[in-house]
C-alpha cells in the first residue's frame, strides 16, 4: 500500500480538529520537554533546542528535563540554559533503572551479540545501546523528578524542526482526550526483534482481557511485507518512530503496560536480542489503548535523519519540502513508510 501521489501530507495543512489552546489562552498542564543525552551531545542538542524553542517552545515555556547516566557537565548546563527561558533539570539516571538485570547472562549476550552482528543488526554489541532502549521502554517514566509530571515531549539531539506550531500540544493531548502522538511510522528491522512477538502473544495468553476492543491489531500483525512478518514471528514490524513522541505518562505508568514490560524484561530480549523502545511502544498501543487515541502530529515538521515529516503549510517557511520522506536512496527507504498501513487499519480519513 503506497501513498504515492496521494500522500495527506502534500494537501494543505489546516492544524489538527479539536480544541486548541493558544499561547497565554489557558493554564499550562503538568509537562515537560525531555531529552536523554550525553555530555559530548551538546552541540547537537542546542540544535534541536534552538529549533524547537524557535517553532513552539518560547511561546509556551515548559520545562526541560535533560537525563544522563553521567553527571552533567558545567557547560552543558550552562549551554543549554541559555537557549531557553524556560527552566532546565539535569538529572542523575539511578543505576538500578539503567545497568542490566541480575537475570541477564553475561555469556549469553556475548553470544547474542555475534550472531546479531552477523545479521547486520546495528549497535548489536553496543552495551549502551541496549541499556538506553530498556531505559527508553520502561524505566524512564519511574524518575523520581518525574513523579509529579504526566505528558511529555521526547527530544533527541541532531533533529530538526521546521515549522511554527502556534497550539499547546500537551493541552491538546489532554483536552481531546489523545494518549500518544507520533510524526513518522517506520518497518523495524526484523532480525532485532525476532522474538519479541512471540513473548507478546505468551504474555497475551495469560492476560486476554488486556487487548483493548477498538485495538490495532490488524496493524501490528499485517503482513504487507511477509518476510519481515515472517522473520519477527508474525509482527508486522510496523511501529512509531519514537525519536519524537509526545505521550502520557500515566499510559506507560498503568498495570497493563506494567505488566507487559515486566514480562518482556524478565524474557531478556532486550540484551539477547535488540529490542527497540519503537516496537515495545507501538505494540503495547495497538494492543492495549484505543486507537482513536493515537493522533499523527501531520502538523509538525520535523526530520531525524534520514526521515521527515513536512505538511504543505506556509508555516513551515519552506524549510522542508512537502511530503518528502526522505533525503536517503527514495528506491530504497521509501519502503520504510507504514503510515499508509496505519491510516488503513486506523480507519484514518
Amino acid at each position: 500500500m503506497s501513498l504515492k501521489g496521494r500522500d495527506p501530507l502534500l494537501q494543505p495543512e489546516k492544524g489538527p480538529k479539536g480544541k486548541l489552546v493558544g499561547p497565554g489562552e489557558a493554564n499550562r498542564t503538568s509537562a515537560t520537554l525531555l531529552a536523554l543525552v550525553r555530555n559530548k551531545e551538546l552541540d547537537d542538542m542546542i540544535q534541536s533546542m534552538r529549533d524547537l524553542e524557535r517553532t513552539w517552545n518560547h511561546k509556551f515555556n515548559y520545562p526541560w528535563t535533560f537525563f544522563n547516566d553521567e553527571p552533567f557537565t558545567k557547560e552543558f548546563k550552562e549551554r543549554t540554559q541559555a537557549e531557553t527561558n524556560a527552566t532546565c533539570n539535569y538529572e542523575l539516571i539511578p543505576k538500578a533503572h539503567w545497568e542490566q538485570p541480575s537475570w541477564i547472562n553475561d555469556d549469553l549476550i556475548k553470544e547474542s551479540a555475534t550472531i546479531l552482528s552477523e545479521k547486520g543488526v546495528q549497535y548489536s554489541a553496543m552495551g549502551s545501546y541496549h541499556k538506553m532502549c530498556r531505559w527508553n521502554s520502561g524505566m524512564f517514566y519511574h524518575h523520581p523528578a518525574l513523579k509529579d509530571i504526566r505528558w511529555y515531549w521526547r527530544v533527541e539531539p541532531k533533529v530538526h524542526f521546521f515549522c511554527d506550531v502556534d497550539y499547546d500540544v500537551f493541552r491538546y493531548m489532554e483536552d481531546n482526550d489523545k494518549t500518544y502522538g507520533w510524526v513518522i511510522n517506520l518497518y523495524d528491522s526484523p532480525e532485532s526483534i525476532e522474538t519479541l512477538w512471540p513473548q507478546t502473544l505468551k504474555f497475551l495468553a495469560e492476560h486476554p482481557d488486556y487487548l483493548h476492543p477498538n485495538n490495532a491489531w490488524n496493524w501490528v500483525t499485517d503482513n504487507k511485507r511477509a518476510e519481515h512478518n515472517e522473520k519477527a514471528g508474525g509482527y508486522s514490524t510496523c511501529h512509531f518512530w519514537s525519536n519524537f513522541e509526545i505521550a502520557d505518562m500515566n499510559f506507560w505508568r498503568s498495570k497493563k503496560y506494567t505488566d507487559y514490560f515486566n514480562h518482556l524484561d524478565q524474557a531478556g530480549g532486550f540484551f539477547y536480542e535488540r529490542w527497540g523502545d519503537a516496537p515495545v511502544h507501538s505494540i503495547a498501543l495497538g494492543l492495549f489503548e484505543d486507537r482513536d487515541k493515537i493522533h499523527w502530529f501531520r502538523d509538525i515538521g520535523y526530520q531525524h535523519i534520514p526521515y521527515f515529516n513536512c505538511p504543505n503549510s506556509p508555516k513551515c517557511h519552506k524549510r522542508c519540502e512537502a511530503g518528502k520522506f526522505t533525503d536517503g536512496d527514495e528506491r530504497i527507504l521509501a519502503n520504510e513508510d507504514c503510515r499508509a498501513n496505519w491510516f488503513k487499519y486506523a480507519h484514518l480519513n
